[in-house]
């Protein structure tokens, strides 16, 4: 696994560290390194070393450093003598820091993956409103872009089958976690929020749409318009990635055709009627019979916040919200 130094002037690092893990989970072979202010380049050198030999490989080690040019980045460099495979981004922001992650999966180059975070960390420089964005530069001998007709109903793109990378209840619905991590770890083409509530708000869809990862597309529908998706063969190249508010909307879905073997259960939210079961998941009794009911129907559950996670055990999970409502 490529080893990643995060080295900044001050407790950048650290906190950019920190932020990385409440979105992506703790990470190995990740240290943070910081120039404090009675510190000199020396000082500087030598913990980066220290990080160096801590790591299980020293083979590939990528380093995310605030400033070219700096302090941080002219040790890093001076490290880099006799390791050709070794590398260093400049301009260190959360969606580089959070897309080196992910690609540690599918990348074992640390050269690799700095090339892959270039547009990424570019990529995540936004505004709002979103005007103010400057215009993108048109090339001059550019060829006409030819515009793609709606599909017609009953082409059959693929084998005809929509896939599901992942199916999900987050009562956050497409926040960072879902849009950096699990977009990235589930291999999704097409994030799709499955909400009768949010689809008539336009607000909350507009968020969410502005609120999808780069290069993958964020659509909110009622269940009825799931159900029909799902037995539409012009989505036999979609990877999507669903994401419900609750459970009670999964078993609509799956009731209605949505084809779902296993359900990751992230995170819903407390409110009046319900009872806190763990840091992140709160159910009132039509949540647990209607777990149950999912369990019943052969739909498994795999209980985690971020992949890095350990997954957490449904049938506790259910005892132990049966047994706070009972004590309520």
């Amino acid at each position: 696994m490529v080893g990643i130094i995060l080295a900044s002037h001050g407790q950048f690092a650290e906190g950019i560290k920190q932020s990385g893990a409440m979105i992506f989970g703790e990470q190995e072979d990740v240290a943070a390194v910081t120039l404090m202010p009675s510190e000199g380049p020396d000082d500087l050198k030598a913990k980066l070393e220290e990080v160096v030999a801590s790591f299980k490989s020293q083979d590939e080690v990528l380093f995310l450093v605030d400033l070219w040019g700096g302090t941080p980045f002219n040790q890093a460099s001076s490290l880099m003598n006799g390791h050709d495979s070794w590398a260093i981004v400049t301009g260190l922001n959360l969606p580089m820091l959070v897309e080196a992650y992910a690609s540690r999966f599918s990348m074992n180059s640390a050269q690799e993956i700095a090339t892959h975070l270039i547009d990424v960390a570019k990529d995540g420089v936004k505004v709002l409103p979103e005007t103010l964005m400057p215009a993108a530069p048109v090339a001059k001998e550019a060829a006409p872009q030819q515009v793609q007709g709606t599909i017609a109903p009953g082409t059959v793109i693929g084998d005809g089958k929509i896939k599901y990378a992942l199916a999900r209840i987050d009562s956050r619905l497409l926040h960072g976690q879902v849009a950096t991590t699990w977009a990235k770890t589930s291999n999704t083409n097409r994030i799709i929020v499955v909400s009768d509530a949010v689809a008539h708000d336009e607000l909350r869809k507009k968020l969410i749409e502005q609120a999808s990862p780069p290069g993958v597309p964020a659509n909110v529908i009622p269940i009825s318009k799931m159900i029909e998706v799902a037995k539409d063969p012009r989505f036999g190249g979609t990877n999507a990635l669903l994401l419900f508010e609750k459970p009670q909307d999964v078993l609509a879905a799956v009731k209605g055709g949505v084809n779902l073997k296993e359900v990751n259960l992230g995170s819903m939210a407390h409110s009046v009627g319900k009872v806190v079961v763990n840091n992140v998941l709160s159910m009132d009794q039509d949540d647990v019979d209607t777990f149950k009911e999912l369990k019943d129907m052969g739909i498994k559950f795999d209980v985690r916040k971020v992949p890095s996670d350990s997954d957490a055990n449904m049938d506790d999970i259910l005892k132990r919200a049966e047994k706070n409502l009972h004590n309520k």
